[in-house]
Formats: structure tokens, C-alpha cells, sequence
């Protein structure tokens, strides 16, 4: 028998998450072993960080459970774009998720289906971010602007002298707080110190 979770959520104190649990514990009797129940109250399905659904993802990725049971998609998503990362990442972990009220179950072949679209619709949503990054990086190239971080400013005086002084590349560096590249590239360039006359 699989193990399961039980994910509820209320938006007020005032509200609570008996007819949600009652409903869930029921179903799950019959199909599961239920292992833990998490349960977040006066929390808006809006926030980003709700302590029981952060701790549930938190066991997700340890593997403690096989199966996440909700009651309605909207008690555990607060929008569409995390419903999909949360179902890729359960479907990644092989994670079973049900919503009781809309009667989705990817235990079953057509809950499957809809991990395999939300699979690509999440990696189409990836594709067209990925695909604005360049256009949107062709467009600043073709302007004339410079991407990438701005390059790190060079005191050649300074790194000549710690050379000098018998220092690494490495020290020289971290001293001066630039990449060792930098440093390597700024002496290679430094003309070489000519002899006193005698």
C-alpha cells in the first residue's frame, strides 16, 4: 500500500479545514496509508511561504511519502505556474498527486496524461523564457551595449608591486579582489622593467 499526504489550507482563523481533512481522510482510508497530515491555517493562498506546504516539499524531495492527496487544486497552488512546477517536481520525484473535488489522479492512466502535459507545458513555458533572454540580448548587442557583468578595473602599479614583493597570482587576487585571469593578463601586458644603468 501506497503512503500518503494529506495537504489542506484555510485563508482565515476564522475558517477551518475539518470538511477538507473529513473528506480527504476518508478517500485515503480506502486507497492508502496515510502518514502525515499538513495543515496550513490563515494563510492566503497567495503567499509564497506557508510553513506546512514548504515542510511538505521539504519531505517531498527526501522521498517520505508516495502520494500527495489535496482537495482542490486552489488550497495548494497559489497560481497556475506553480501548480505546474509543483506537479513537474512530483512527477521528477515519482510522487503520485491527487485533487479529490476535481477528480484528478495520476495514479491512474489519465491523471498520467496530465503530468505528461504538464511536463510540456513546463518545459514550454522554460523554452519561451530562454527564447526572450537571446532575442532580448541580441537587441541590447545590436545597440551597442555591453552584456555581461562589467569588467573588474585593474591597478597594474599595484599588482606590479606585489609581484615584485614576491606574491602569487592567487594572492595578488584575492588582495586586489579581481578574477587571477585579470591579474595573469595585466602583467603579460606590463613591459618588462629594464635594468639600471651601471
Amino acid at each position: 500500500m501506497k503512503t500518503a499526504v494529506l495537504y489542506a489550507r484555510v485563508s482565515t482563523l476564522e475558517q477551518n479545514c475539518d470538511l477538507q481533512l473529513e473528506d480527504l481522510r476518508h478517500y485515503a482510508r480506502q486507497r492508502f496509508e496515510c502518514v502525515r497530515e499538513y495543515v496550513d491555517r490563515g494563510i492566503s493562498g497567495t503567499q509564497r511561504q506557508r510553513p506546512q506546504l514548504d515542510a511538505l516539499m521539504k519531505d517531498a524531495r527526501k522521498r517520505m511519502f508516495a502520494v500527495v492527496l489535496v482537495w482542490k487544486f486552489d488550497r495548494f497552488a497559489r497560481s497556475l505556474k506553480h501548480l505546474i512546477d509543483s506537479l513537474e517536481e512530483f512527477r521528477a520525484l515519482g510522487i503520485d498527486f491527487i485533487s479529490y473535488t476535481e477528480g484528478i489522479d495520476t495514479t491512474t492512466p489519465s491523471g498520467q496524461l496530465l503530468f505528461h502535459v504538464v511536463g510540456a507545458v513546463a518545459q514550454f513555458e522554460r523554452d519561451l523564457i530562454a527564447e526572450r533572454v537571446r532575442a532580448g540580448m541580441a537587441h541590447a548587442r545590436a545597440m551597442g551595449k555591453r552584456i555581461g557583468r562589467p569588467r573588474a578595473q585593474v591597478d597594474l602599479d599595484r599588482v606590479v608591486t606585489l609581484r615584485e614583493q614576491g606574491r602569487s597570482l592567487r594572492e595578488i587576487a584575492h588582495n586586489l579582489k579581481i578574477p587571477v585571469s585579470r591579474v595573469r593578463r595585466a602583467l603579460a601586458n606590463t613591459p618588462a622593467k629594464q635594468p639600471d644603468p651601471v
